[in-house]
């Protein structure tokens, strides 16, 4: 394995583990084991385990655009992009009833950490912030895109955070019903954002 192959390694295994267990709960020696590389090698690519978060919120956050954009190309349509957002928690269901969302929990565990990286973090939920609120404002509703484009986001966290407390799949598919009928009717222009 190459050098940038086997750094691109490390960052999508502490990706997963970061997720999966915690940031501050993920030592260099289990990302190492995870990659099946030694410390040493380990050590070669990143030298500070802040270091490896740095790489794994850019990675984060680089998938993102890569995926706003897919959705982009894939519908013409601004309700059909706003529903591609919604239908990421059945998408990703598993991982999220396992471990919630990953932008979420990360963002969490670093504000109670008081972890420097965490407005770094914070910048992919304004990724979708921002793309939800132009899509909004195409659907017709300029004025408030920004409420109605912060109001999805949340609810959409909240979701997460519910169906990993109560391990309920079901409760999953029925919210996103839900949201798919809230946004049919903000597509109306005659609801107010947080109906």
């Amino acid at each position: 394995m190459d050098a940038g192959s086997t750094r691109e390694e490390i960052v999508r295994a502490a990706d997963r583990l970061f997720h999966e267990g915690g940031y501050d709960h993920t030592a260099f020696s289990d990302i190492a084991a995870a990659v099946g590389i030694s410390r040493g090698n380990f050590y070669y690519h990143f030298k500070a385990k802040d270091e490896i978060l740095a790489a794994v919120i850019a990675r984060r956050a680089a998938d993102t655009r890569a995926m706003l954009a897919r959705w982009e190309a894939a519908w013409t349509d601004p309700a059909a992009r706003i529903r591609a957002f919604i239908h990421i928690l059945l998408a990703h269901g598993d991982s999220i009833l396992r471990h919630g969302c990953p932008v979420g929990t990360l963002c969490q565990e670093l504000a109670k950490l008081g972890h420097a990286a965490q407005p770094a973090a914070a910048g992919i939920f304004t990724l979708f912030r921002d793309w939800l609120a132009r899509h909004f404002a195409l659907l017709g509703r300029a004025a408030d895109a920004d409420a109605l484009a912060l109001h999805l986001l949340a609810r959409t966290q909240g979701v997460a955070t519910l169906a990993v407390a109560f391990q309920d799949e079901g409760f999953l598919r029925a919210e996103v019903a839900l949201m798919e009928a809230w946004l049919a009717e903000q597509a109306q222009g005659d609801s107010p954002p947080c109906s």
